[in-house]
């Protein structure tokens, strides 16, 4: 039986798909420059924690998972300042790259 995923991934996961969403309401001229970016390190992140959830050695992943998130965060930053974003959704998408970086880093001490 495979290992339940860890909190860690499931809120990654959840914040992908919503940063998804999200990028395909960008206007065509970010949508695949800034939007792309944002896509791609979204889901990087899912990558990452899903390799640290099925490997023996975790932390190269968990440190992939690290830099993904705080790429994330200035990514999330400059969108809001090209106002691509609104408060509102960069406030929650950033709550929810805090929550995940503090597992993270919980998840990492533990090793």
């Amino acid at each position: 039986m495979p290992p339940t995923p860890p909190v860690a991934l499931d809120k990654a996961y959840s914040l992908a798909l919503w940063l998804i969403a999200k990028t395909e309401t960008m206007p065509r001229s970010h949508r695949f420059t800034l939007g792309g970016r944002i896509y791609e390190h979204a889901l990087d992140l899912v990558g990452a924690l899903t390799q640290a959830t099925f490997t023996r050695n975790k932390t190269a992943a968990l440190e992939t998972a690290g830099d993904r998130v705080n790429g994330l965060r200035i990514l999330l930053r400059l969108a809001k300042d090209l106002h691509l974003f609104a408060f509102d959704p960069y406030v929650h998408a950033t709550a929810r790259l805090d929550e995940i970086g503090r597992m993270i880093g919980g998840w990492r001490k533990s090793q």
